[in-house]
């Protein structure tokens, strides 16, 4: 661990040390992954290596003091897309929205008011918004929503094209995971997978899996192998700055989050 990382891990401190630190302005951070198939060059584990990574890197940039609590990465996540393909975990939607809570729950009997969700795994966000809301409601709640996919690009990256395209498995993905751990990159299976967003794209419509009118779909919708992109484009360097982009992005968000004026969100306790 660096000594440079600023926070705290929620499960390294006492019931007690924690009760103490807690303030109006303690931001939590709740990591959420996934564990599931990312072709034949990465490993199951990447949306977690990427998250926590990038989580990492945030930290180490925060100022001295900045009162974040981190707490245990959600390995396991919402991944019924990938399904097909073997070592898929994936919790059912009710249950993932239900661990969301849960934590936020927790968070918010310990007096913790100020709540991110850092998401590195598509498949999530649905439950992560339902979750959000039902914890605004219900304890009045700052829960703020934020994958990392969604923050603006770098502006000297990769293609605009591969950005669209490239959503499972592709350069991003397969970049931030050579400057991250370079040893989990079967770098001979590294290939470039056409998608049928792409093909859809080319006739000029507006229907494609993501974009302005979306069809739900499953891996191997895009394509047989369940992973689309061009991850020739990556190498470390190019994940370097990625990881250092995003992870400024976060320390950005952490820090408005910290200090947003939320002394008018009431709890409405509505039941559920």
């Amino acid at each position: 661990m660096s000594d440079r990382r600023q926070g705290q891990d929620w499960q390294e401190l006492t019931s007690r040390e924690l009760a103490a630190q807690v303030t109006a302005e303690s931001v939590a951070v709740l990591p959420l992954a996934a564990i599931e198939q990312h072709g034949g060059h990465l490993p199951l584990s990447t949306d977690l290596t990427i998250g926590q990574g990038l989580l990492d890197a945030a930290r180490e940039r925060l100022p001295a003091g900045f009162p974040l609590l981190v707490l245990p990465s959600v390995a396991v996540g919402a991944s019924d897309e990938h399904t097909a393909f073997p070592g898929t975990l994936s919790l059912p939607p009710e249950t993932a929205m239900a661990v969301i809570e849960a934590h936020g729950d927790a968070l918010a009997r310990a007096g913790v008011r100020r709540l991110v969700l850092f998401n590195s795994h598509g498949g999530n966000n649905a439950v992560m918004d339902l979750a959000a809301l039902k914890l605004r409601r219900r304890w009045g709640m700052l829960v703020v929503k934020a994958h990392y996919m969604r923050f603006a690009p770098p502006a000297a990256g990769l293609p605009a094209e591969e950005l669209r395209h490239g959503l499972h498995g592709g350069a991003l993905e397969t970049a931030i995971m050579l400057y991250l751990a370079p040893h989990k990159v079967r770098g001979d299976a590294l290939a470039h997978p056409p998608s049928r967003g792409e093909a859809l794209a080319a006739r000029g419509g507006l229907l494609g899996p993501e974009g302005e009118a979306a069809f739900a779909w499953m891996a191997e919708d895009l394509h047989p192998g369940g992973v689309v992109g061009n991850a020739r484009l990556a190498d470390a360097a190019l994940g370097e700055r990625l990881v250092s982009h995003y992870a400024g992005r976060l320390v950005r968000l952490l820090d408005e989050t910290r200090t947003l004026d939320i002394a008018d969100f009431q709890a409405r306790r509505d039941p559920d």
